[in-house]
């Protein structure tokens, strides 16, 4: 599967754009995503724009700025993750070790680049919430917040994690807590699988520990 991660298809003024002109941008990002996406993937992302934009009307976040964020998440899923490093090398993002010891975990950066590049997004909230969106980060927007949880609750993702009705619960009650219930829960499934930890993800987890 060939995904265009260079060439310009549209331009996107989220502060400017009214309802109409959204809708059209959302449905033509959904013909592309549909052809670069499985099925299964596409689902989920429907799940977190529809979760994201949810959570905005709750938290007084810009509903667009969510729903594009949702949409544009995982974008980058579908390159191959034996790629994904050599991409990044290529367009002078940033590897960590940990990216290139985990080179899925780079597909939330190479998003951002695509949703920049290649659906013509500026929005700087916007990127950072797709670039934030698996391993959080050290000082999260409220936009950052709500795409880190939506991945997390949207109606897709298994009821098998214990935590997960309780998270959903606070979803709606309490955006900081939800949040660090989150990367809680998602900092021991990784330790139960052994699978490494992004450092990240530790270091926001450990400061975050000392408020809950």
């Amino acid at each position: 599967m060939n995904i265009n991660y260079k060439e310009q298809i549209m331009t996107i003024d989220i502060e400017n754009e009214n309802a109409d002109e959204h809708n059209k941008n959302v449905a033509k990002i959904l013909e592309v995503l549909k052809q670069d996406l499985n099925e299964e993937r596409f689902v989920h992302t429907l799940g977190v724009a529809f979760t994201a934009s949810s959570l905005a009307m709750r938290y007084g976040e810009n509903i667009f700025k969510a729903n594009y964020a949702g949409l544009l998440h995982d974008c980058a899923k579908s390159i191959p993750n034996d790629l994904k490093a050599g991409i990044c090398d290529e367009l002078s993002i940033e590897v960590r070790d940990v990216e290139r010891r985990n080179p899925h975990l780079l597909h939330a950066k190479l998003g951002a680049y695509r949703a920049k590049v290649v659906f013509g997004i500026n929005d700087e909230d916007v990127l950072n919430s797709i670039i934030s969106h698996t391993t959080a980060a050290r000082r999260m927007s409220t936009l950052q917040k709500i795409i880190y949880l939506a991945d997390f609750i949207e109606p897709g993702r298994t009821d098998d994690i214990k935590q997960m009705k309780d998270v959903r619960d606070m979803a709606f009650k309490d955006l900081d807590a939800a949040v660090f219930m989150t990367l809680e829960a998602s900092v021991e499934y990784l330790k139960r699988k052994k699978a490494e930890v992004d450092p990240l993800s530790e270091e926001v987890y450990e400061a975050l520990k000392a408020f809950f």
